[in-house]
């Protein structure tokens, strides 16, 4: 695995670990920085600190095209799958789109249920064509 593909594993372990203790996500990720075992990789925090700065429209957004999904419907792994994909996808245009999306499908396929990298795949190109679109 790469150094970010590490990096956005460590984000969602982040994102998935303060939802599950009904934690501010920056909270835990400012106890993992201290902690400093596993060190926590700045694209991590990159990823982390972008989607609470962001969160409420990216999770407009997933409610918005999420066809016939709630977000308190989904898994909690493909909600915090698809913020940090949303935000590298739309906020980090140095990140190539392609690898972006394959990058947490991948993590999807590995750490969700059967049907969660489909599901993020096309939640995630639905974003990436209506990307000139969406006011950010």
């Amino acid at each position: 695995m790469s150094a970010r593909g590490k990096a956005r594993r460590r984000a969602l372990d982040i994102l998935f670990e303060a939802e599950a203790r009904g934690e501010d996500p920056l909270k835990v990720l400012a106890e993992r920085l201290e902690r400093a075992e596993p060190p926590v990789n700045e694209y991590t925090a990159t990823i982390v600190e972008g989607v609470c700065r962001h969160r409420s429209r990216i999770d407009e957004l997933i409610t918005t095209y999420a066809e016939g999904w709630t977000l308190d419907r989904m898994p909690a792994v493909d909600r915090n799958l698809l913020r940090g994909g949303t935000y590298e996808l739309l906020w980090m245009p140095d990140v190539p789109e392609g690898v972006v999306i394959s990058e947490w499908v991948s993590l999807a396929s590995e750490l969700s249920t059967d049907e969660s990298p489909q599901f993020v795949n096309g939640l995630m190109a639905r974003f990436k064509q209506l990307k000139p679109s969406l006011t950010l």
